[in-house]
């Protein structure tokens, strides 16, 4: 029997995805336009995103709880470098502790949205992701909180021979629940940060582990507990404590990034020296497996909490070969050096495939946006795209930092609509021959296989991706909203069409 579905699903904000962006878009939105109604749609069937979606051994954040915790609420766990667990559990409290898991609607898809200046609203198509069902909603704006990646499958480079192979391979995306790798030989294939948590996560259970990296990345062993936040938390108020922590945070990001750029031939001897250190007692060496041809912060450090990688390879639980792969044999990988790993399991750390704003098709007025036609605004906005906003945190500090000041502003822009009458806000280029470049200056494989289908960016604000907290804070926190790149205006019809009823397959 067919359903009847009355198009009347509305609301003035419609996010897409649970994750912590989109929880923290719902956060602020009731704080700041509380008279706004809004809804989150959620392809998957749990809060969390990308801490739902991950569920390899080890799975953790690289960046502080303190800066990659919103805000508005503090983290107290005695950890800074957190476990997945606890992350979920972290932004699921949030939901639930300010109503915003009652606006979620769960294995809801969105497929395409169409704008329409006369009515000044989206059109969404909506897809149920149990059923296929589709239908529509409209709303004022959009906001994508759905980061910039496929969460349908990870990337796997060509694998010569790989079907030659008899034993499991498995993507860190896509992790067997009942994986028992027990008494087994393992290969990890890459060097992010992804390679880097597994190898000593699965350490002490396999047989032996090997991460197979081409080329090293820069790796460096961070406490997993931040002693001076934990006794600020035992000296003032947790709010308190947290505001402190997380300033003292912002600050050393903003050093250590700041120094890697001016002076990268001494930090890469300090971080070379403080290798050293750590591999001694094991028969690695620093200058083969951990010293990178790029220079610190051209792609993103990755975190060792605690040591632990090289306390595996101090153990001779786990050791680094850096080679190419030949070919993959029945019993393993042989590599162009003539060595070859004995693998039972091959886990395929090889990155992730990316996708803008979760493969939603835009058109505007009739037009399908091609997106690496548009130029990115702030940082959260496309040109020539009305009333759409999005979250992208940064590359070289917590994500988070960057999705809250995003939230501040379009929370800003919004109350500029009210007080000037104003429906629509669109950015717009003045000047068609602008000189524009990638929207991510970062050399990572996966951001490099697919910047060509993503927005560009400019060279000068409001047009530059910009990649400092203290310049966002001055822009988006502090700036003029009408800064005469935004284009307001209010709708063409003064009335809203009648609601229709449509008939879902």
């Amino acid at each position: 029997m067919l359903e009847l579905r009355p198009a009347t699903n509305h609301v003035d904000v419609l996010i897409i995805g649970a994750g912590i962006s989109g929880i923290g878009a719902a956060w602020h939105l009731q704080d700041k336009q509380p008279q706004r109604s809004y809804a989150i749609l959620e392809a998957r069937d749990a809060i969390g995103g990308t801490w739902d979606l991950f569920r390899y051994p080890g799975i953790r954040s690289d960046s502080d709880l303190h800066t990659f915790g919103y805000a508005f609420k503090p983290w107290t766990d005695e950890k800074a470098i957190a476990d997945g667990d606890a992350i979920r559990g972290y932004i699921r409290e949030t939901a639930q502790e300010n109503g915003i898991d009652r606006h979620i609607r769960f294995g809801h898809r969105a497929v395409r949205a169409e704008w329409s200046n006369d009515r000044a609203q989206w059109t969404v198509e909506v897809e149920r992701t149990d059923t296929g069902e589709t239908f529509t909603m409209t709303a004022g704006w959009l906001f994508s909180a759905s980061g910039y990646y496929r969460y349908d499958e990870g990337f796997t480079p060509e694998l010569p021979g790989l079907d030659r192979f008899e034993g499991q391979v498995i993507h860190p995306q896509h992790w067997p629940e009942d994986l028992d790798y027990a008494g087994k030989r393992v290969v990890v294939i890459g060097s992010g940060a992804t390679a880097v948590t597994l190898v000593p996560a699965m350490a002490d259970e396999t047989a032996h582990i090997t991460m197979l990296q081409r080329s090293p990345s820069y790796v460096m062993p961070l406490p997993s507990k931040d002693p001076v936040a934990n006794w600020l938390r035992r000296t003032f108020s947790e709010e308190r404590a947290y505001a402190i922590t997380r300033r003292k945070n912002i600050i050393r990001q903003a050093a250590i990034y700041k120094l890697s750029q001016r002076f990268p031939r001494a930090v890469r001897r300090l971080i070379r020296k403080v290798n050293e250190q750590q591999l001694r007692g094991s028969d690695c060496d620093v200058d083969v497996h951990f010293k990178p041809t790029y220079d610190p912060w051209d792609q993103r450090l990755c975190a060792v909490p605690d040591g632990d990688l090289y306390g595996a390879l101090r153990k001779g639980q786990a050791s680094v070969v850096t080679d190419h792969i030949e070919t993959f044999t029945e019993t393993g990988i042989r590599l162009q050096s003539g060595q070859e790993l004995e693998a039972d399991i091959v886990v395929t750390a090889t990155g992730l495939n990316l996708l803008a704003f979760g493969g939603l098709e835009l058109v505007v007025d009739g037009r399908e946006v091609s997106l690496p036609d548009t130029v990115a605004y702030r940082s959260m906005m496309l040109s020539g795209v009305p009333n759409f906003a999005y979250a992208i945190g940064y590359t070289n500090s917590s994500w988070t930092l960057k999705v809250d000041l995003v939230c501040e502003y379009l929370c800003r822009l919004l109350g500029h609509l009210d007080a000037t009458g104003a429906d629509t806000a669109v950015p717009e280029v003045s000047d068609p021959d602008m000189p524009t470049r990638p929207l991510l200056d970062f050399k990572a494989g996966y951001v490099l296989r697919a910047l060509d289908r993503f927005p560009r960016q400019g060279e000068q604000a409001p047009w530059q991706v910009v990649m400092s907290y203290a310049e966002d804070v001055k822009a988006l926190r502090r700036g003029e909203v009408d800064d005469g790149a935004m284009r307001f205006s209010r709708r063409r019809s003064a009335r809203a069409p009648k609601p229709r009823v449509e008939v879902a397959a």
